[in-house]
């Protein structure tokens, strides 16, 4: 607190990225940050829970994927966490500008907490000229996310009968609609955070997760995770409605209307009949919505967060985030315990465990259900009558526990991070989190690797699902380049000239096909088109090549004009088009006219690898 951040107010974050109570902080954190830009810097002290959490590679991942704004350190040893006796997450630490400790809070509500206290110490020490409101610079830059295609995909939804898959798209804030064999056919949301109901194109989702089809399958609900709301999305009339929730986070749920009852991180949705299941994570409960009527009622867990089992109302949970049933049941993953536990539909129904043993006991282990060990599991899938496939996540594996032998065994994955089709523990995942089935295809969320797998359920293969038709995910919303060249003042004669543009892909890349590529260009009056000026490529040839003129009245000795292009990017490793990145490439080239000047104005701009953008990233 002696260094950069003296004559700061600092807020310490002491949380961990699979708590969804340290999840609901962050906003109220971002609030902070805002309302007191000048005086108040926020660092995240990530202590982490499990095994998994530790690695920097995984914070930094967290990070991006939950759009943490403010700088985070890992406490991977501790000292921290120890040196200000934090037990507890979240707990947050406050501190004036001359380094003092001046309050501290356990739990959510962060803003409530907080606020009158920034407030008076940025009047007080301010009024004594003891704050330093210079930015902070580097320090606060945020770590921004890799531009791939899928951004943190946490559900899937594979629809046999109508031969589609949905695919929450979650960092982009976006549903995604696509054929069963990835070519992909609409778009639900802007893919900007909001919380707008409306047309496909103006909906605004936070960070959704999973989903669920109607009876008829013309409309699909959605969990609107971070705006702790459920959407319906109806695909017939491509409109959005909220149909359970208030916007707000509940902190004691009571059952009542849907839309006017309050609930707390949605994270997965299930539909038995006319009754659809939510997946409460943030109240660690079950919720039952009764779609006919619009009730919203307690299905199971008290609110208190455990893994107690017994009958559904007495019950307690660990942030249940996948759901799924078959037989009179309904099974769902329960990550903070690391368990998979089901509950009886009956009216009197008992809920009990079958894997998993406690809040801080974990591993990774098949066999027998009592010598199974999961770490943080949240997508699970039951195909057939008894196998439940189940999203390992934390441990980068699916694992299948069968129902009729009580036992479990790996079915992909080899325990470590990593991107590789294969069959069993030769593939590789990274965080997977979401699981939907076909009757002869397991759909995964591979939410770190930004990716759909498909695993053959016959066979075993899991291979790398390659997303078709990219152009029509193209997020256009923000309006902004991802890279602007400003090449150096180019000369060109009075007469005909030519606009030659090339795009270079990195060592072992090619342009997508599955993306149509453009380029579009125009110039102020001072260049005249003699041709089209725009090209458009289902996989460009380069270089681009149009014809222009500067007429000899308008361009006279010494004349300025600017040529401006914009150009949209589709491309991949020559040996992995499942990767798909795409870029925004914006040119603004000053060119002076010359009567010893060129005739060619040259567009040229080396793409970067995804190895490059990870190492820029990591260094913001």
């Amino acid at each position: 607190m002696n260094g950069d951040l003296r004559s700061k107010i600092v807020l310490l974050d002491f949380w961990t990225q699979g708590c969804v109570n340290c999840l609901h902080v962050i906003p109220d954190l971002r609030r902070l940050e805002q309302e007191f830009a000048d005086e108040l810097v926020v660092v995240g002290v990530h202590w982490a829970k499990f095994d998994s959490e530790r690695t920097t590679v995984a914070v930094s991942q967290a990070v991006r994927r939950l759009d943490v704004e403010h700088p985070v350190v890992n406490d991977e040893l501790e000292l921290l966490r120890a040196a200000y006796g934090v037990r507890a997450w979240p707990t947050l630490i406050l501190i004036d500008p001359l380094g003092n400790v001046v309050g501290a809070h356990e739990g959510e509500g962060a803003y409530a907490v907080f606020q009158p206290a920034v407030a008076t110490l940025a009047r007080e020490f301010g009024a004594n000229d003891l704050i330093d409101p210079t930015p902070l610079g580097d320090l606060l830059q945020a770590p921004g996310a890799l531009p791939t295609l899928l951004s943190f995909p946490g559900k899937v939804l594979a629809d046999e009968a109508g031969g589609r898959l949905f695919i929450a798209d979650t960092g982009h804030h976006r549903v995604l609609v696509a054929d069963l064999d990835g070519r992909l056919t609409d778009v639900i949301g802007t893919g900007a955070r909001g919380d707008a109901d409306g047309d496909f194109a103006d909906a605004g989702f936070a960070r959704p997760q999973g989903m669920a089809l109607s009876e008829g399958g013309n409309v699909l609900y959605i969990a609107d995770r971070e705006n702790h709301t459920v959407r319906a999305a109806d695909l017939t009339t491509r409109r959005v409605a909220t149909i359970a929730g208030t916007g707000e986070p509940v902190t004691v749920f009571a059952p009542g209307d849907a839309v006017e009852t309050a609930i707390a991180s949605p994270w997965d949705l299930h539909r038995e009949g006319r009754e659809l299941f939510i997946a409460g994570a943030g109240r660690h409960q079950l919720w039952r919505l009764n779609l006919r009527t619009g009730r919203l009622d307690l299905f199971a867990g008290t609110g208190a967060e455990g893994i107690v089992d017994g009958p559904r109302l007495l019950a307690t949970l660990s942030q249940p985030s996948g759901l799924t049933a078959g037989g009179g049941f309904l099974y769902f993953s329960d990550p903070e315990a690391s368990a998979v536990r089901a509950v009886s539909l009956r009216l009197d129904g008992e809920l009990t465990t079958l894997v998993g043993r406690g809040l801080f006991d974990w591993g990774d282990a098949v066999g027998d259900f009592d010598a199974t060990r999961l770490q943080h599991a949240v997508g699970i899938e039951l195909v057939g009558d008894a196998d439940l496939y189940v999203a390992d996540t934390y441990n980068h594996r699916i694992k299948l526990l069968d129902l009729a032998t009580g036992t479990s065994r790996v079915v992909a994955g080899d325990g470590t991070v990593g991107l590789a089709d294969g069959r069993g523990e030769s593939a590789q995942l990274a965080e997977p989190s979401g699981l939907s089935a076909t009757s002869s295809t397991l759909y995964v969320a591979d939410t770190n690797n930004h990716r759909i797998r498909t695993l053959d359920l016959a066979g075993g293969e899991l291979t790398t699902l390659a997303l078709t038709n990219l152009d029509l995910a193209v997020i256009t919303a923000t309006g902004l380049a991802a890279d602007v060249v400003t090449p150096a003042p180019q000369r060109v004669a009075p007469g005909a000239v030519e606009i030659v543009a090339e795009l270079d892909l990195p060592d072992g890349y090619k342009f997508n096909t599955g993306g149509r590529f453009t380029f579009e260009w125009d110039a102020d009056a001072v260049l005249v088109p003699a041709g089209p000026q725009l090209y458009e490529a289902m996989g460009p040839r380069m270089p681009i090549r149009f014809e222009a003129e500067v007429p000899a009245g308008a361009g006279a000795d010494g004349a300025e004009f600017v040529l401006r292009a914009e150009s949209t990017v589709f491309y991949c490793p020559a040996t992995d088009e499942a990767f798909c990145l795409v870029r925004d490439v914006s040119f603004t080239a000053p060119v002076v006219v010359s009567a010893d000047g060129a005739d060619a104005i040259e567009l040229r701009h080396a793409l970067p690898s995804a190895e490059d953008l990870e190492r820029q990233l990591g260094a913001s």
